[in-house]
């Protein structure tokens, strides 16, 4: 385990049933793994209420609330009024999951831009940065900000999984790209690939946690202390040592998130 708390877990899900069973167990010991912080976000109104009730309890951790393109289908507009107004929350730092799936298509696509769209432009208003979910979807993504890009919120391109190409388009529209556990795995050199060309300060690191875990770890529950494991594979394709990876991730995301990285990204005792 690290002794230094200097690892900010940009995406996890702490209400996701697989924590059920040991969930305040789990993220009390984030701490003794390196863990400074780490955002768990929603996917539609119950688990983003979950999500701030976990950040409520627990001060290195925090939320993100929204609609996933999967369950758009299942929601009401009314809804987006609910996730506005949780975003006045101390603990939400972020709105997100949003974004565009189609690779399980669990809602018609029309219906994932409305939703999308709507996303972004709260966002905009209340000044949060977004969480944005891409499968299969990179080039409608990229369409979609770029007609939108003079009003675009800044985020993060989650669980990134598109081409070196497509993100350098999405730095050039402002985001920050987020590695998760896949860029671990054997067969993810496109993934590895992009990660070589990514600007240092717009590089993030996630588990995306319980899903993904990286290896040598893959195949079991993840969390986010094994976002150690994305540090180190990222800090080795940058040629740099996995503490400064660690604060440079960190600082990059405090600067985004609006948090004081004086506080957060710091040695532990």
């Amino acid at each position: 385990m690290s002794q230094l708390r200097m690892l900010f877990d940009t995406h996890c899900h702490l209400d996701a049933e697989q924590f059920d069973a040991d969930r305040d167990a789990v993220i009390s010991a984030l701490p003794d793994y390196g863990i400074a912080a780490c955002l768990t976000c929603g996917s539609d109104i119950t688990s983003s209420k979950k999500g701030i009730h976990l950040a409520e309890q627990y001060p290195f951790v925090y939320a993100a609330v929204g609609i996933h393109p999967h369950e758009v289908s299942k929601a009401t507009l009314d809804e987006l009024d609910e996730v506005e107004a949780l975003l006045s929350h101390p603990k939400v730092i972020a709105l997100g999951e949003i974004g565009l799936d189609h690779y399980y298509d669990f809602s018609p696509r029309g219906l994932q831009e409305e939703y999308l769209i709507k996303q972004l432009q709260i966002a905009k208003q209340h000044s949060k940065p977004v969480i944005l979910h891409v499968r299969e979807a990179h080039g409608a993504m990229i369409d979609l900000l770029t007609q939108f890009k003079d009003s675009l919120p800044k985020g993060i391109l989650h669980c990134y999984s598109g081409s070196a190409q497509s993100l350098a388009i999405y730095e050039k529209l402002g985001f920050h790209i987020s590695f998760a556990g896949a860029v671990t795995f054997k067969n993810a050199q496109k993934l590895r690939l992009a990660a070589e060309v990514a600007s240092l300060n717009r590089l993030l690191i996630e588990t995306d946690s319980p899903y993904l875990a990286p290896v040598p770890y893959r195949g079991k529950r993840n969390h986010p202390g094994l976002v150690a494991e994305v540090c180190k594979l990222l800090a080795e394709i940058k040629g740099m040592s996995y503490e400064d990876m660690a604060a440079l991730t960190c600082r990059n995301a405090c600067a985004l998130f609006q948090l004081n990285d004086q506080t957060i990204c710091t040695a532990a005792n």
